[in-house]
């Protein structure tokens, strides 16, 4: 039994300290293969530092991230295009709308991720995909892509059956975190109404730790955590969950 996390900001400064203790225990806890999303240019050396210090088990996708979207998009875009053609990512992304904060730059996020989801086409790779407070812009946007055979996975999916349903009829997984382990997510009601085999298991680490760890630095070393709650809302064993995601994360990102 194995399980991989599809979504863990391994490069982020909160890891600077431990970075190789925290991946040897991710290891042991049976997380065989990490994949990493991509937010601006800074992150880009980081990121392909650890694939090369952990060849076939961490692995690197390239994209703007719809927050670091500013008056230089195209700049940075041009610049994650560059560092594409030395480095071959599993995936593009993490990238999609954001209008939490502020939609100051609707325009340019919009505009960014058709751009992105155009190379995903082009190079035959998946998107990992970022929506917050821009649900119905983010389908709209997407969905000529998928129409066009574009498959990738809806990060960090908290929404509800309705959307899980669209985000599956477009040929897209769902990406599970910690946060189906708290209380008040609301995905106990929806999960077990879609399919295992359109799931796949995330951390979004360092942030978004399941309970019992919530409010603390997220690890991939919790995803057995994010199986054992996924295994109880679907009646099954942890085994089941951790074989049928583990094959879902393989198939989509070719690791």
């Amino acid at each position: 039994m194995y399980f991989i996390d599809t979504h863990a900001h391994l490069y982020s400064e909160e890891f600077c300290e431990d970075e190789t203790q925290m991946l040897q225990r991710a290891f042991q806890a049976n997380v065989q293969k990490i994949i990493m999303p991509n937010v601006d240019t800074n992150s880009l050396a980081k990121m392909v530092e650890i694939t090369e210090q952990y060849p076939g088990k961490c692995f690197a996708m390239f994209g703007l991230h719809p927050c670091y979207v500013k008056e230089d998009f195209e700049t940075q875009l041009a610049s994650i295009y560059e560092t594409m053609k030395k480095h071959k990512p599993v995936a593009i992304g993490e990238i999609g709308l954001d209008f939490h904060w502020d939609d100051t730059f609707k325009i340019q996020q919009i505009q960014a991720l058709t751009t992105q989801l155009q190379w995903a086409l082009d190079l035959n790779l998946p998107v990992a995909i970022h929506t917050r407070k821009s649900w119905r812009d983010t389908i709209a946007t997407i969905k000529p892509f998928a129409e066009k055979g574009l498959k990738g996975v809806f990060h960090c999916f908290g929404g509800s059956i309705d959307e899980a349903n669209e985000v599956t009829a477009m040929g897209m997984m769902l990406g599970i975190g910690g946060v189906a382990t708290y209380k008040k997510s609301g995905l106990s009601e929806v999960l077990p109404y879609i399919n295992i085999k359109h799931i796949v298991l995330e951390t979004d680490c360092p942030y978004l730790a399941p309970v019992p760890h919530r409010g603390k630095r997220n690890e991939p070393a919790f995803i057995p955590l994010v199986a054992n709650k996924l295994a109880e809302m679907y009646g099954t064993s942890v085994e089941k969950i951790a074989k049928i995601t583990s094959e879902n994360a393989e198939l989509l990102f070719s690791v």
